[in-house]
């Protein structure tokens, strides 16, 4: 069966900020992701300190006519997968900090693969050594279990029960909005999205998310940071955030969106 239109769903989780949200409430500081300009379901704003728990907005729907995006880049790949199954190994450059923000934004729940497993390995593979702790992982562990909650929901099942066959929610990265960077960090807005199927007959479903991320240089790789998040909410604080918006409307442009080509 065809995709839906793609459009802000109310009833979808976030999925892809869960592992560095745990991480960063431990330090009283929250993620923006989620609600467009003026939505009472936005997400928390610059220097917040309670955890992050966004939701979409309920009023953008894709327009049918595409406008080409003004800005691409073909993000590198990892040089290697990690024990986990993630990719690492990304370049000292702006675009291998991106490319790794990416890939922590890459999930896929379909088969017997759980939320709380994706999140964990987001967790161990690209949180910053200096910000992982037995504490932080639990609350990470505790979120995905709640949010997997929220997924199965969604998806008209009941918590615990196997997913169906051809059931699946997945959130890869669309584009991204770079705020500073310097060799050994740097600061973006990245635009997610977020497909769902409740089975081999159901249509696919797409919302979009909006997240802000740090990463730091450390011991040879890009990691998520607490301390840049910090730094890159202190550099956005009192600014308007960058519409949500799909790759194709003429809106991604003016936002300033920078869409996504992989790599050959």
């Amino acid at each position: 069966m065809g995709r839906t239109r793609s459009r802000w769903n109310s009833t979808s989780v976030w999925l892809s900020g869960v592992a560095l949200a745990g991480v960063l409430a431990l330090g009283g500081y929250a993620l923006f992701s989620g609600g467009g300009e003026g939505d009472e379901a936005g997400g928390t704003g610059a220097g917040s300190s309670a955890s992050a728990d966004p939701k979409p907005s309920q009023s953008y729907e894709v327009p049918e006519n595409w406008t080409d995006p003004k800005r691409w880049a073909a993000l590198p790949r990892g040089e290697r997968t990690d024990e986990r199954g993630s990719q690492v190994g990304f370049p000292q450059t702006a675009e291998g900090a991106v490319a790794m923000m990416a890939a922590a934004n890459t999930t896929a729940i379909e088969g017997s693969v759980t939320n709380d497993d994706e999140q964990l390995r987001i967790y161990y593979s690209y949180i910053g050594k200096p910000d992982q702790s037995e504490a932080a992982a639990e609350r990470v562990e505790q979120g995905a279990i709640t949010n997997g909650k929220s997924i199965w929901r969604s998806l008209g099942l009941k918590p615990g029960t196997p997913l169906p066959a051809g059931a699946y929610m997945r959130t890869h990265v669309v584009g991204f909005q770079l705020i500073k960077e310097s060799p050994t960090e740097v600061t973006a807005w990245v635009l997610g999205m977020e497909t769902q199927k409740a089975g081999e007959t159901a249509e696919e479903k797409a919302s979009y998310t909006r997240t802000l991320m740090g990463a730091q240089w450390q011991d040879g790789d890009w990691r998520l940071s607490v301390e840049a998040t910090r730094h890159a909410q202190d550099d956005t604080q009192g600014k308007v955030e960058p519409e949500m918006v799909a790759v194709g409307d003429a809106a991604f442009n003016s936002a300033g969106w920078t869409a996504i080509r992989e790599a050959s």
